[in-house]
């Protein structure tokens, strides 16, 4: 049975058919080592659109197209129907795939069977999954995945990766991507937990099968952790380290936002240097440039805490050049340095969803697998110190723009005389549809400006990708009449609001 603090990200409330709503699934090879639970027999289930995975009692098991349309109509919600477009994609794969079989085979004439699909259903006491009698059960023509050790205990406990996954199971998410023209520069084994990938462009990708367990259960590092700084990220990210059982000194500019996680076990560092000093691994995480180097460089900063060996992470969303001079400073007292930028908001960040986007020393990125699997649903390694940095400017460049160009479209609309509301309503049936639209959007009609993401950061995340696109002689026009955007909303006094309120820079 999968934990429920942990589970109830991936399963939504609601429906008739017990305490939550069926959940697509599949049937796929457990790990050699992994032994099935005593008792009445079950299937290894792999959930659609999450990274769970879960033993599954046979006699809950009920056929997914049959139930699909009344399943539908009971569960509205986004991750429900994420994970019933994610099987509807696989089916239509592989039904393209048995119409190439058809005429081609294998080397003795058969085809390959595909495993059945689910839709997983829970109640209060177990988890079960829908199956369609027309199809067969698992085959010993599936793919044999490699070891996976297992956590918690029991029957039917949840556990965690911590070897190769499934085979092709995309629902894995700690990635190492080299920059590299040769695919084949950065092949090399990394570790136990890491096989690898090589893609269609060229780079190379080398997947590691540790995602977050699905019981919520992690093994947190046994180094010590400091953390510098608790704004709307850091917060979230320090409270999910000390969640997942992490050792955490905190500082904080203003001391007072600390208290809370000192409460909730958190140790207290009363300089930079001091937390630099009593910790293996530092991570800081503050609002710009000026003080990710004030925090190293400044009176009693990181810098004077370091020795060799003393981890330093900069998540903080900074350009490279700034990067660049805090890894040299760090290494030349003989530390390690990792830059892992984090994609997010408030909420994301609370909800320990984040994805990272790391770069720098590898071994410190492997090092901080649990703190990253904590905070986390996604981990990128993008090689050298900088890139991470380049490519957050660029997300986040990205977004700010589209962010710009919804609040054009929702003032236009009003200009116009169309409806806002329909206007939302068309915009989310369609190909744009995402949660991050529907819930800007519902918050500029509600006037809730309540910051998840400081619209002042997002306008300096442009400004610094504007900058980044000057010194690559490479155009950024669209980037910079969004950023013009953004300064008049500044002006406007929107600053500490979040970055849906560029939508007042067209009303005013």
């Amino acid at each position: 049975m999968l934990h429920r603090r942990k589970l109830r990200r991936h399963v939504i409330r609601g429906g008739k058919l017990g305490r939550y709503p069926p959940w697509p699934g599949k049937i796929v090879s457990p790990p050699k080592d992994l032994k099935k639970p005593r008792g009445k027999k079950c299937h290894f289930v792999k959930f659609f659109g999450t990274e769970d995975h879960a033993w599954i009692k046979v006699e809950q098991l009920k056929p997914y197209h049959a139930h699909k349309d009344e399943m539908i109509k009971i569960n509205k919600g986004k991750r429900f129907q994420q994970a019933v477009d994610a099987v509807e994609d696989f089916l239509k794969k592989a039904k393209g795939k048995e119409q190439n079989a058809d005429g081609k085979g294998d080397s003795k004439g058969k085809k390959t069977p595909h495993k059945p699909l689910k839709i997983l259903e829970e109640d209060d006491e177990d988890l079960s999954a829908l199956k369609d009698p027309s199809e067969k059960d698992l085959t010993d023509s599936d793919p044999e995945p490699s070891t996976a050790e297992r956590l918690g205990t029991g029957p039917g406990s949840g556990f965690k990766w911590e070897s190769s996954s499934v085979k092709d199971d995309p629902h894995f998410h700690h990635f190492l991507l080299s920059q590299s023209e040769k695919p084949g520069s950065s092949m090399e084994p990394i570790s136990k937990r890491l096989k690898i990938i090589e893609e269609d462009t060229g780079s190379t990708s080398i997947q590691a099968a540790d995602s977050t367990a699905i019981n919520g259960s992690i093994t947190p590092t046994d180094k010590r952790i400091g953390f510098l700084g608790l704004g709307l990220m850091g917060s979230g990210i320090v409270s999910n380290l000390l969640k997942m059982g992490h050792v955490v000194t905190v500082w904080n500019r203003t001391a007072e936002k600390c208290d809370l996680f000192i409460q909730e076990g958190a140790r207290l560092g009363r300089t930079p240097a001091e937390v630099a000093s009593m910790c293996d691994i530092t991570f800081s995480c503050v609002s710009d440039p000026k003080a990710a180097r004030d925090l190293v460089l400044g009176p009693s900063g990181v810098l004077q805490g370091i020795r060799p060996g003393k981890c330093y992470i900069e998540m903080s969303t900074v350009d490279p050049e700034t990067i660049t001079e805090l890894s040299q400073v760090i290494t030349s007292r003989g530390g390690r340095f990792l830059e892992a930028p984090v994609a997010g908001s408030q909420q994301v960040s609370n909800d320990g969803m984040l994805v990272i986007l790391a770069a720098g020393d590898r071994s410190v990125y492997e090092d901080c697998s649990s703190c990253f699997q904590a905070m986390g649903k996604t981990s990128f390694f993008l090689g050298e110190a900088g890139n991470a940095a380049r490519m957050m400017l660029i997300l986040n460049m990205v977004q700010g723009s589209f962010m710009a160009t919804i609040a054009e479209g929702l003032t236009l609309a009003q200009a116009t005389g169309q409806s806002q509301q329909t206007f939302l309503d068309i915009l989310c049936q369609g190909q744009m549809a995402s949660t991050f639209v529907d819930q800007k959007c519902q918050n500029i009609l509600q006037g809730n400006f309540k910051p998840d993401y400081y619209l002042k950061h997002i306008q300096k995340d442009l400004r610094l990708a504007i900058s980044m696109g000057d010194m690559a002689n490479h155009p950024t026009p669209m980037a910079a009449a969004a950023n013009e955007v953004y300064k008049r909303a500044k002006a406007l006094d929107q600053s500490d609001n979040d970055i849906s309120a560029v939508y007042r820079a067209y009303i005013h």
